[in-house]
């Protein structure tokens, strides 16, 4: 006859030792669903925090810049403000740099994915085809500094890529007069007033003089 020390049937095992056999694997198992909730309620959490970079660029009125940007494949997020300014209007709003003194311009905040959409082709095959880049502190009836066109670069290698950018677009061509978009380092960049975000969404008739040029 065997010995009575043999290991019992899993059936007739005792419960505590069922529970113990069965605890690793519900412990994986609810590590996988915490993580799959993580992941629910950050969609592309990981994703994004690897791979965005954030343009600042003016071209006019940042109504029209800004609708025309929002809808370039690889762009994430695109907030209307003003930058470039004296220090002195460290927060400045539409009403000081509508008189064009505190030296701001209106930008567009542009946040997009590299590897979708490159900073190189951002410039070049959009943001010089969106306005006109040889009107000096002017884009169409907009006149003054706060509508000149300026690329405000955020890294060594951003101002190295505008300023190869603007040289190509120069030589090609394209425009009769001399390509006058400066290329300058950013400073702080104070968000525009709500009724500005998103204007042409809100107001689909209202003003720009924005469009592609071939």
């Amino acid at each position: 006859m065997s010995s009575t020390s043999a290991v019992p049937p899993l059936a007739h095992r005792p419960p505590l030792t069922m529970a113990r056999r069965l605890l690793p694997a519900a412990l994986a198992l609810l590590t996988v669903l915490s993580a799959s909730a993580e992941a629910r309620d950050t969609p592309g959490k990981n994703i994004a925090e690897a791979t965005t970079e954030t343009a600042y660029l003016a071209g006019g009125c940042f109504w029209g810049m800004e609708d025309l940007l929002r809808k370039i494949p690889g762009v994430l997020e695109t907030e209307v403000g003003y930058t470039g300014g004296a220090k002195p209007f460290s927060r400045p709003t539409y009403d000081d740099v509508r008189t064009g003194r505190t030296g701001h311009a209106e930008s567009v905040r542009v946040v997009f994915n590299p590897k979708l959409l490159t900073y190189e082709a951002l410039l070049e095959k959009w943001f010089f085809r969106m306005h006109d880049p040889t009107t000096l502190n002017r884009q169409g009836n907009d006149v003054g500094t706060q509508y000149r066109s300026a690329i405000f670069y955020l890294t060594e290698e951003q101002r190295r890529v505008a300023e190869a950018v603007k040289a190509r677009v120069n030589a090609s061509g394209k425009w009769k007069r001399p390509v006058v978009t400066e290329i300058t380092a950013a400073g702080e960049f104070t968000p525009a007033e709500q009724y500005h975000q998103d204007y042409l969404v809100k107001n689909p008739g209202g003003y720009t003089c924005h469009y592609m040029r071939e």
